[in-house]
């Protein structure tokens, strides 16, 4: 049976935070599919993953702001408007635009008559990832061409979103995925069709990691590491200042990875009197991210609710740090409860540095613990999350949807 050819719509390509996706996209690669990367802007990180390497699909950029290429722009609407479905698209644009009459719905009308006007004539079927800015350049575009479109959505941009934008685009979609069972009971409760999103782990390819180190017998001081971008929902703030509440007769370093802008928080530090400890070591390529996991001895990540709705999912750094044998402090949001129970780390409420730090140096000075919840970690790491019940998942639905259609 010949698979469909898929055209991957993202909001950057590649990017450093999203290595789930990177490994998704490998994933399908490997398993036979012709795909089609079409990123709505061009990222600024400036390393790639192993995974972006080995991925060989074509990558086409959008013109991230329509007044950066109008003669291009003008060309696409001149092919959309010429389009069968461009009516139906543009009534689905006009519903949107009177609810959101905003800069960034007029970009992605233009952005979708773009993505209709240059999408190769092979392309079976569109696939999205996040049910924000990316799923309405994927689903006007779709509306255009006529085809198919599936979405996953994540975190930001489920929470973000306004409840009757993300309803639309649920109910025109063939069918959804989402990566948690927090998400998944959202969606489904918005859905004119509940049944059509799927819970699709995204997990983790544990081949590509070392086995964790032997940590037993180390000396010095207890290595503390987190990994994440420096934006609200992270709470590395609120992580700073519980390592400043941390016990005098505990010795201990921190080492934050991630991009964002970290000086406000740095600032935190010095006036804690904690920032000699501390090593701000921005975003980083993955195989310099799993050096620093096999350094440390605690993984701790402090995420909480943004004012504007923002949270994570199912942080895959937790999953990351699991596999590197590190127990795990975090906190009770979204769908962290999910991977993170008494067995392998410790879990505290979000915005309270004071529990945050009892967390931390329960396990600091109790290296026996570490070791037990370490173990359990990447034991359940490599058997719950697994990416390949997930691939299995997509290619199911990638694969029915097209035979309908032609059977049709």
């Amino acid at each position: 049976m010949s698979r469909p050819r898929i055209a991957i719509v993202v909001k950057g390509y590649p990017r450093l935070s999203e290595t789930f996706i990177a490994q998704e996209i490998l994933g399908l690669q490997r398993m036979g599919y012709d795909l089609l990367i079409v990123s709505l802007r061009k990222p600024t990180d400036g390393a790639v993953h192993d995974l972006h390497r080995e991925i060989t699909a074509p990558l086409i950029y959008l013109p991230e702001y329509l007044k950066d290429d109008p003669q291009r722009v003008r060309a696409g609407r001149a092919v959309a408007e010429e389009l069968a479905g461009y009516v139906r698209a543009e009534a689905a644009y006009a519903a949107d635009l009177a609810r959101d009459r905003s800069a960034s719905r007029f970009r992605r009308w233009g952005q979708a008559a773009v993505l209709a006007a240059e999408l190769p004539a092979d392309v079976d079927f569109i696939y999205v990832h996040f049910l924000h800015t990316p799923a309405s350049v994927a689903r006007y575009a779709a509306l255009m061409r006529g085809l198919p479109f599936a979405f996953s959505a994540h975190a930001k941009d489920i929470y973000t979103t306004p409840a009757w934008d993300l309803k639309a685009k649920i109910d025109d979609a063939a069918w959804g995925a989402t990566c948690t069972r927090y998400n998944h009971k959202v969606l489904t409760d918005l859905a004119e069709q509940p049944e059509k999103i799927e819970l699709v782990y995204h997990g983790l390819d544990t081949r590509r990691f070392p086995a964790p180190p032997v940590r037993e017998g180390r000396t010095g001081p207890v290595r503390i590491v987190s990994v994440c971008r420096a934006v609200e929902k992270k709470g590395l703030d609120d992580l700073v200042a519980a390592l400043a509440r941390l016990p005098r007769d505990i010795d201990w370093r921190f080492e934050h990875i991630g991009g964002g802008k970290t000086a406000r928080v740095e600032a935190l530090a010095a006036r804690l009197g904690i920032g000699e400890r501390i090593e701000f070591r921005g975003a980083m390529a993955r195989e310099d991210v799993i050096a620093a996991y096999a350094r440390a001895d605690i993984f701790a990540l402090a995420s909480r609710i943004a004012k504007n709705g923002d949270r994570d999912g199912l942080p895959n750094v937790i999953m990351e740090a699991m596999a590197m044998g590190l127990p795990v402090v975090s906190t009770a949001v979204s769908a962290v409860p999910e991977i993170v129970d008494e067995r392998v780390g410790l879990l505290v409420p979000p915005r309270d540095p004071k529990a945050l730090a009892a967390a931390i140096a329960a396990l600091a000075g109790d290296p026996a613990r570490r070791h037990a919840l370490g173990a359990t970690g990447a034991a359940r790491v490599r058997s719950a999350f697994a990416p390949d019940p997930g691939l299995a998942t997509l290619a199911r639905r990638f694969d029915e949807e097209p035979l309908a259609r032609r059977a049709a």
